[in-house]
C-alpha cells in the first residue's frame, strides 16, 4: 500500500475508534507507528488533526474539515484494488468469517467446497464466537462478515438464509420422550440445561413469552456440551434444528407445542466496500445444504 495512503488511513481509522492503541491492533502497526503516521501528516499539511487526552483523541476543526476527504481517498484506493482483483481473476484473497458452531460444522464445509471449485487460492479465517462477540467482530472490522441470529444491529447490511426450528432435547429414558409435541411448560420440571450465545436470548424468550421461569442449572454456548450433559441425564434442554442434524449422543428430539424459530443470516458492514472476494463468497451461500 502506498505510504500516503496508509497515513490517511490511520488518519481516518484513529477517528472511527478514537484510540491509537485500538487502531494500531486493527490495523497491525504499533501505536507508535500510528501516532508517527498522523504527526507525519500534520507536518505535511501544516495543521493539528487530532487533540490527544487521556480519555483518547478527537478531531480539532481543521481535522473535521479534512476527515471527509480523507475517507474519499481510502474509499476510492480500495475501489481501484477490487478492479485489480478482478482483473487479475481474484487469483488470491482472505476471507475473514465470524461464526458459531452449527453454522461452522453443517453450512460452512459446504460453501467452502463450492467457493473453492472456481476461486482455489483464497484462503479463510474463522472466528468462533457467539451472536454479541460476532456482532462486535463485524462493527471493529475484525471479520468481513458473520454469520448472525436476525435481526442484527440496524448499521449493518445483512442477507436472510433460514428460519431455524428450536426443539427439546432430552435424555432417551426421560418420560416426556413418549410424546409427540413437549409441552413448554413441562420443560419446568426438570433441570434446564440453557443454551445462550451472547445478549441474543433466544431460548429464554420462548419461556418469557410463555410467562414460565424454567430451573436453569448450566448456561453454556457449546451446544455439544448440553447434548453430553443431557445424555448424561444431567437435565433437558432446547437446541436448534441445525445442530441436531447429526447428532453424536444418544438423546431424544421433540418438537414443542408452541413452535419457536431463529432467523439465521450473514451480516457485514457494507456490501458496496467489501472486498471482491467477500463479494464472491457471498453469491455461494445458496450451497450451505
Amino acid at each position: 500500500m502506498d505510504m500516503n495512503i496508509q497515513k490517511y488511513l490511520a488518519f481516518v481509522k484513529t477517528v472511527e475508534y478514537g484510540s491509537f492503541t485500538k487502531t494500531a491492533e486493527m490495523l497491525n502497526y504499533s501505536q507508535s507507528g500510528i501516532s508517527r503516521m498522523i504527526s507525519d501528516l500534520e507536518k505535511e499539511w501544516k495543521v493539528v488533526l487530532l487533540e490527544r487526552g487521556k480519555s483518547g483523541v478527537k478531531l480539532t476543526s481543521e481535522g473535521m474539515k479534512l476527515l471527509p476527504h480523507a475517507k474519499s481517498v481510502c474509499n476510492e484506493y480500495e475501489k481501484l484494488q477490487m478492479e485489480v482483483d478482478d482483473l487479475n481473476g481474484l487469483q488470491s484473497g482472505l476471507i475473514r468469517i465470524g461464526t458459531f458452531s452449527s453454522v461452522a460444522t453443517h453450512w460452512l464445509p459446504k460453501i467452502i467446497r463450492e467457493f473453492q471449485k472456481s476461486y482455489p487460492n483464497i484462503d479463510y479465517e474463522l472466528l468462533l464466537g457467539d451472536y454479541t462477540e460476532i456482532e462486535e467482530w463485524i462493527s471493529d472490522g475484525r471479520v468481513d462478515c458473520g454469520f448472525l441470529r436476525l435481526p442484527a444491529r440496524p448499521e449493518f447490511e445483512t442477507i436472510f438464509l433460514e428460519q431455524d426450528r428450536l426443539l427439546a432435547v432430552l435424555p432417551e429414558n426421560h418420560p416426556l420422550a413418549q410424546l409427540e409435541k413437549i409441552p413448554v411448560a413441562a420443560l419446568c420440571d426438570d433441570p434446564f440445561m440453557l443454551l445462550e450465545k451472547g445478549a441474543k436470548a433466544e431460548v429464554s424468550e420462548i419461556f418469557e413469552r410463555c410467562g414460565l421461569s424454567p430451573k436453569i442449572h448450566f448456561t453454556t454456548w457449546d451446544d455439544y456440551a448440553i447434548m453430553s450433559m443431557v445424555e448424561s441425564g444431567l437435565g433437558i434442554s432446547i437446541l436448534p434444528e441445525l445442530i441436531l442434524k447429526r447428532v453424536p449422543y444418544r438423546i431424544v428430539i421433540k418438537e414443542l407445542d408452541v413452535p419457536a424459530y431463529r432467523n439465521i443470516g450473514i451480516a457485514l458492514q457494507r456490501k458496496k466496500t467489501a472486498s471482491l472476494a467477500v463479494k464472491r463468497f457471498l453469491d455461494y451461500l445458496s450451497f450451505r445444504s
